[in-house]
């Protein structure tokens, strides 16, 4: 123990505060260096003011998804450097564990600094080589606003908003593109239940039991054209027009219990086909037990769980867990809400899933 342990405590809170404040000035350095760079690059291109993309923070997107690097390599660079996140937060969101996420963004550096691959904004005929990686970066950055990380809070918000100011960017530049359609569609109905989402004191509301009536439908009457145009746009439609269907119908039921489940399993079953991933897998899975009852829904859930693949994945574990304890078994139910308790780091999901542990175990 040291000799004096609160004036232990606050120099190290104080050296913590100073470190965090130093990695943001060079974040927005490294920002700035990158404005720059691109502000050089697109000087000596021809009709510059006609070519530009309209807004600086995504021609800083598509600049950094440079088809040079692999998209495991371009998704948590632009993350990093554009999005602002942390390699905590880019490895939560792309289910990695953090030494690998900070392998992949010190190779990117390295292969930009010594191949030297330009950073400067794509020429327009360029910009579908690149949009996969853009929406993908856009839809993480979209998630980590719709349920952060670690914090006080659920949802950050700021986060959430400037995502869909950028993929309605996107949309505009590529209107004949399927998948920008689906991405804010999907963004503008999951954003719509924000207010919903959240109870009076913070606490986390779950779908089932949000007042609906908070639910905001102009951004619902806005995104579900965007529904239908990405259906129709491609077939078969890709992953973002799947997801932003599945919202749709969440969208179109007046109340919980008129939710068709069935339909939400169909469109999953597509889903895994064209996005063959255990947390698509693990939602599918969900939807069946919506549909057919829990033990359909377990049964899936339990194969996932035993395949490793979603095991530092805290959600898995509280499916499971709630599946578990709507078949009455809840001191299996108990044991999978502590695992995902452990690996939970938002504040309101643990307060929830602490709750739920302590009415298992009554």
């Amino acid at each position: 123990m040291p000799s004096t342990p609160a004036a232990w405590i606050l120099t190290t809170a104080k050296r913590r505060a100073i470190d965090r404040l130093r990695r943001e000035a060079a974040l927005r350095d490294r920002q700035a260096l990158l404005a720059r760079e691109l502000e050089d690059a697109v000087r000596e291109l021809p009709g510059e003011e006609e070519e530009m993309i309209p807004d600086e923070r995504l021609g800083l997107v598509f600049a950094c998804c440079h088809p040079a690097l692999a998209l495991e390599a371009q998704v948590p660079l632009t993350l990093r450097l554009v999005g602002g996140l942390t390699v905590p937060e880019i490895a939560r969101a792309l289910l990695l564990p953090e030494a690998t996420v900070a392998q992949r963004l010190v190779r990117a550096k390295r292969k930009v600094r010594l191949s030297g691959i330009p950073i400067a904004e794509p020429p327009p005929d360029a910009l579908p080589t690149r949009l996969e990686a853009v929406l993908a970066v856009l839809y993480l950055v979209f998630n980590e606003g719709y349920t952060a990380t670690t914090g006080a809070t659920l949802v950050r918000e700021d986060l959430a908003a400037e995502a869909i100011r950028l993929a309605r960017v996107v949309h505009v530049l590529l209107p004949d593109e399927p998948e920008p359609a689906g991405l804010l569609a999907l963004m503008l109905l999951q954003h719509s239940r924000r207010a919903a989402r959240v109870g009076e004191h913070g606490e986390l509301v779950l779908l089932e039991q949000q007042d609906r009536s908070l639910w905001d439908r102009a951004a619902i009457a806005q995104a579900l054209p965007l529904v239908d145009r990405a259906l129709t746009l491609r077939r078969p439609p890709g992953p973002y027009a799947l997801q932003a269907a599945i919202a749709a119908v969440h969208a179109a039921a007046p109340r919980a219990a008129a939710t068709d489940w069935h339909q939400i399993a169909l469109l999953y079953a597509e889903l895994a086909n064209v996005l063959p991933t255990p947390v698509v897998t693990l939602n599918r899975a969900v939807a069946i037990a919506m549909s057919k009852g829990p033990a359909a829904g377990l049964a899936l859930v339990d194969a996932l769980a035993n395949g490793g693949a979603l095991d530092d994945y805290h959600l898995l574990h509280a499916a499971r867990a709630d599946l578990l304890r709507r078949e009455g078994r809840r001191a299996e139910a108990a044991a999978a809400y502590e695992r995902a308790l452990e690996l939970a780091t938002n504040e309101p999901e643990r307060r929830f899933l602490a709750a739920r542990l302590e009415e298992c175990r009554a």
